[in-house]
């Protein structure tokens, strides 16, 4: 038996795994869409606007943060859901805190994007 082909193997099963649990939450959950459409108007106007190597690198942050809790949260409700039925206090704290997680990094890329983002629009829309 040839242990490096199936360990390739299991690597590239994983990265498929991963990608379909990806896409999953994308075709499916609400919040997810919501983030991918800002994520795709921050790209569109960081373009327009022309923001630095810098300020693309915490976007991509940002991003990449935002869409990762977003994931992790969609994988906790979902074990917890599988888990129980039942309304149980320690089920719904864990739910809102791994909600809160992403609605507290979704308010710091907001704040962080208007940091990068306002100065230029003004400019952008008055001064040129």
């Amino acid at each position: 038996m040839d242990t490096q082909n199936t360990r390739k193997n299991k690597l590239y099963k994983s990265f498929g795994y991963a990608f379909q649990g990806i896409f999953n939450t994308i075709l499916h959950e609400r919040n997810m869409q919501i983030h991918c459409v800002v994520t795709l108007l921050v790209v569109i106007f960081g373009f327009i606007l022309h923001i630095s190597l810098i300020e693309w690198l915490f976007c991509l942050v940002l991003f990449g943060l935002v869409l990762s809790l977003e994931l992790v949260n969609t994988a906790l409700e979902a074990v917890v859901d599988l888990v129980t039925e039942e309304r149980k206090p320690l089920a719904k704290k864990a739910k809102d805190a791994a909600a809160g997680a992403v609605l507290m990094s979704a308010i710091m890329a907001a704040i962080i994007g208007g940091i990068i983002f306002f100065p230029k629009l003004y400019a952008f829309l008055f001064i040129s």
